[in-house]
């Protein structure tokens, strides 16, 4: 059972502000699928509008780090953060950005390497030579 009500298209179109967040996920994305995440935070239109700002900025616009990155680095820190829902979304997004098999098992490896070695090392001193200066 979901904790927030998912709102459906009916009810989106009914609100303008919705809407227009609704059709710009789909204009961005070049799909009418919008998924739960976005219907959740719609019961709260200025919350919507807020995050799909910055999700558009950081993730779906041209900067130096390429898309398929981008979402390869949502998958790790979401693993890291224990956020099952967004590891699907991003890892079906990185494999819509080209993801193959190879490139999903190297990321779980070194997903599980840092998450290893990050345990291990915390009480160990930084080396100075890491210090930025």
């Amino acid at each position: 059972m979901a904790a927030t009500r998912l709102l459906s298209d009916a009810e989106v179109e009914k609100i303008p502000a919705l809407k227009a967040v609704f059709d710009d996920i789909r204009a961005t994305r070049k799909s009418d699928f919008v998924n739960n995440f976005w219907r959740g935070l719609a019961n709260d239109p200025a919350l919507l509008k807020r995050t799909w700002e910055q999700v558009k900025v950081v993730m779906a616009t041209e900067s130096a780090i390429d898309p398929l990155t981008k979402e390869m680095i949502y998958i790790a820190v979401s693993t890291a953060n224990g956020c099952s829902y967004c590891v699907h979304s991003h890892t079906a997004a990185a494999r819509a950005k080209g993801m193959t098999d190879a490139q999903h098992g190297e990321l779980v490896s070194i997903i599980g390497l840092a998450g290893q070695t990050n345990h291990l090392v915390t009480m160990v001193p930084v080396d100075p030579e890491f210090e930025v200066k």
